[in-house]
């Protein structure tokens, strides 16, 4: 049975205090939040790698610290493992020497087979290198193989991809993807990357000044207002907000290569994706690809019109204006956000509880870090 994680956490830094409470069972839970929120300082304390001057964390039966009682058990006692943002290999030793030592850490206890986490992460074409002939990316999937290796009851990741460009980050992603589909145990993402939180956790939490200021399911913690502009910090003044959708597959479209994908009753169409109808897919709507039609549109080439209901309308700026869209009815509602000119909804005299159309321009895929034309 896979333990629960469970963190209560009061400890401070020179002028910095981190007052955290949470739980976190089977899964990936993204930790997300600005530069300076306290997440690093989170894995710390949940690792030993730092004492909390008050507090109480247990992994299951077992209790890591518990400062009333007295009790810190030591970092290479907390069966954790940990993946940090540089992939700290023994730059000595090949990439099978760096495995070798973490497995070598685990002792008796049980773990993925070697050679499955060889698979999983695609590491076998690299056995016999050493870790200057690494690029930043296979250098990062040897780190969590080492991590993996000691048997862990419990995975940290201090943003693990942060070092890494663009293409690198891709490259790494399935195989993050793997590995939360075969491990059966708490993993602890923290990122800054709403992108990598979206496409790869089950739940989040977000901090804040060192406190956890929201916590639950992706879509209905980034979907709430403020929480995006409060992790993305200075960037939230270019970005466009997104708006996460879960859904499911609904078809296939053989013909013409498309998927049609379903939420709150509502159906959008994208490229064809490889999973069986009745899939759980996880949809980003970016605010700019979203338009408003007052009445419902033909002759059009954009094929995904729902309808909705204004829900509010908030200035983005002097001259935008994002409107908050309500699909499908409660408790089963979902939220959309539309970026458009403050003119056009002053011109099309938008106001709440208004029923209208949402044209989607384009449908992103969480699964894929790409985005899909629907049309």
């Amino acid at each position: 049975m896979v333990a629960t994680l469970k963190a209560e956490v009061h400890h401070r830094l020179d002028a910095f205090s981190l007052d955290a409470a949470f739980e976190a069972g089977d899964g990936v839970t993204g930790v997300i939040g600005p530069s300076g929120a306290g997440k690093t300082t989170l894995l710390a304390a949940i690792a030993g790698l730092s004492r909390p001057r008050r507090g109480r964390i247990t992994l299951g039966d077992e209790t890591f610290l518990d400062t009333e009682r007295g009790v810190f058990l030591p970092p290479e006692r907390r069966r954790i493992g940990y993946v940090f943002q540089e992939a700290r290999l023994f730059p000595h030793l090949s990439v099978e020497q760096n495995l070798d030592y973490g497995a070598r850490r685990r002792g008796a206890a049980e773990a993925i087979p070697r050679d499955e986490i060889i698979a999983l992460l695609g590491l076998a074409p690299l056995l016999d290198r050493m870790p200057h002939r690494l690029s930043g990316g296979e250098a990062q999937r040897i780190a969590i193989g080492r991590a993996l290796l000691s048997a862990p009851r419990l995975i940290l990741m201090d943003e693990p991809l942060s070092n890494l460009d663009i293409r690198r980050r891709r490259e790494i992603m399935p195989y993050l993807e793997a590995l939360h589909r075969r491990l059966e145990l708490p993993i602890l993402y923290v990122s800054h990357n709403i992108d990598e939180v979206v496409r790869l956790a089950d739940r989040v939490l977000v901090m804040q000044q060192g406190g956890i200021v929201a916590s639950g399911g992706v879509a209905d913690v980034l979907n709430r207002a403020g929480v995006q502009s409060l992790i993305l910090g200075e960037e939230a003044r270019e970005a466009d907000p997104a708006t996460i959708v879960d859904a499911c597959v609904a078809r296939h479209d053989e013909a013409h290569h498309l998927t049609e994908v379903e939420f709150a009753g509502a159906t959008v169409t994208l490229s064809r994706i490889g999973l069986p109808v009745g899939a759980p897919v996880r949809l980003r709507l970016h605010a700019r690809d979203i338009a408003i039609a007052t009445e419902r549109p033909a002759a059009l080439s954009i094929q995904n019109v729902i309808e909705a209901r204004i829900s509010e309308l908030h200035p983005a700026g002097a001259a935008q204006m994002d409107v908050r869209l309500a699909v499908g009815r409660e408790p089963h509602s979902v939220t959309l956000i539309a970026r458009i000119t403050a003119r056009a909804a002053e011109r099309l005299a938008l106001t709440p509880g208004r029923d209208v159309w949402a044209l989607v321009k384009t449908v992103a895929l969480a699964s894929d870090l790409g985005r899909f034309d629907p049309d």
